[in-house]
């Protein structure tokens, strides 16, 4: 069954190459919009999301660097890929030698550094050929100082009492947040808003990419998100990610314009369990807490690393130690859509540079084959579909439950059932479940009898599928 599965994908990534003759003319992104269907519930449903950090990915830092490890990306079950902020740079006031992403001087320009605008359709046609989607991490609260609006439009941006243009305010204390290296634009400015809109429109009319991950989008209006995401809905359906919570301004009303948000406090908690802070106990309460609260057709985004946590707050192996593997299994089973983070899935143990170049090896070792079994599962089970119509979620008791969680999910005759000990000790206990199961990694039988006391390892856990 393996041969053949390999020959099939063998004969999927052969059909993506193209000929001598096409490869010297590319076609337009618009002549190839017909190569992936529309992004659907569905897809969402079902999506492993990667965020790529093209400077760091490779030694290369380009965006063909990053098109040549696709169908890895697809081996890992990725259906969507967020491509951090891919436009120039500004030069002025920046941080380090190379700057941030985040501070954007063209948003309808990509950053010399990465490649040609061609290179990137190129990137975008590929993943799609591969049956991937690609969203733009999109900076719309504030610029770099060297963006042509400072110069010609001087009323798109906040000002202070002198009349001179600022640095972003953080919303909680009223006072700057330091990030001197960019210029807080001004959502009062209706011509402003209407510039910003025509360059989200650009980039998915012209180079068909499939949405957005939107920067602190609660530091931008909620009127704004209404006739800009109807304009792009105009043009083909999009994903649309942002980077906020219930607990941000906004709250509910904000994160349901989206498809899928951030679980900032689900994150913080288990790097608290991991720690041994907090217990299985804590991590079940906001499981239920976040069911409540969202409700089934607002996803949730389950991470234990992306690029702020892994530069300014530490690596997995920092945050999580032996905790980790467990962890990942937790964001690809329970409700919601999980993410890796680039490198992640070669045992990233450094803090990439955020203002300068720098890249990771990469040797593919027991994550890059966990995600790959983990990825499958979601991708393939109903049981785990996430959204207004995903999987039913129940939380399983068991006679340990300040080290031990486990629940059960099912759709249309698909069920799992995951067992996980979050904790640093050994743990004995019984739960109430009888039933024949098989294991996910190996296909090997599992009998779980509500008669038995199972024994489970430090942060070991179990997948086990009906």
């Amino acid at each position: 069954m393996r041969k053949i599965t390999a020959f099939i994908f063998g004969l999927f990534l052969m059909a993506c190459q193209p000929k001598k003759e096409e490869a010297r003319q590319p076609k337009s992104p618009l002549e190839s919009k017909n190569v992936i269907a529309p992004i659907t519930e569905n897809t969402i449903a079902h999506s492993v999301l990667y965020e790529a950090n093209i400077r760091q990915y490779s030694n290369e830092g380009t965006f063909n660097a990053f098109a040549e490890d696709l169908p890895v990306l697809k081996k890992m079950g990725v259906k969507i890929i967020w491509l951090m902020p891919i436009n120039p740079i500004s030069t002025t006031k920046s941080k380090g030698p190379l700057g941030s992403y985040y501070a954007v001087s063209d948003y309808t320009k990509v950053n010399p550094e990465f490649g040609t605008l061609e290179d990137f359709q190129n990137l975008v046609s590929k993943a799609h050929c591969l049956g991937m989607y690609v969203i733009l991490d999109w900076v719309p609260g504030h610029t770099g100082w060297d963006h042509h609006w400072i110069k010609e439009n001087s009323d798109f941006y906040l000002k202070n009492r002198k009349g001179e243009i600022i640095d972003p305010i953080d919303f909680r204390t009223g006072k700057s947040f330091g990030w001197t290296d960019v210029a807080d634009l001004n959502y009062n400015n209706m011509e402003m808003r209407e510039a910003m809109r025509q360059a989200m429109i650009y980039w998915v009319k012209e180079v068909n990419i499939d949405g957005y991950r939107i920067d602190q989008a609660y530091a931008v209006p909620q009127e704004f998100y209404d006739t800009t995401f109807a304009a792009l809905k105009e043009v083909k359906p999009v994903f649309l990610l942002a980077e906020t919570d219930v607990y941000h301004p906004g709250g509910i009303g904000l994160v349901s314009k989206f498809d899928a948000t951030y679980d900032w406090p689900g994150h913080h908690l288990t790097k608290d369990v991991a720690k041994g802070e907090r217990t299985a106990i804590d991590y079940s309460r906001h499981i239920q807490k976040s069911l409540r609260i969202y409700g089934p057709e607002n996803i949730l985004v389950n991470f234990i690393s992306n690029h702020d946590e892994n530069s300014w707050n530490g690596t997995v192996k920092e945050s999580y130690g032996e905790a980790g593997h467990t962890f990942m299994a937790l964001n690809f089973t329970t409700p919601g859509m999980p993410l890796i983070y680039s490198g992640q899935e070669y045992d990233l143990n450094k803090r990439l540079r955020f203002f300068e170049k720098d890249s990771f090896p990469k040797v593919a070792g027991k994550t890059m084959e966990l995600i790959q079994q983990l990825g499958a599962l979601k991708n393939n089970h109903k049981a785990l579909a996430s959204g207004k119509n995903g999987g039913s979620f129940k939380k399983l008791k068991t006679t340990k439950e300040n080290q031990i969680y486990a629940f059960q999910r099912g759709k249309e005759g698909d069920t799992l059932v995951v067992i996980a000990n979050l904790s640093k000790d050994y743990a004995q206990f019984t739960m109430p479940l009888d039933g024949e199961f098989h294991r996910y990694q190996d296909y090997k039988p599992k009998r779980l009898s509500s008669s038995y006391q199972y024994d489970m390892k430090p942060w070991e856990f179990w997948i086990l599928i009906q």
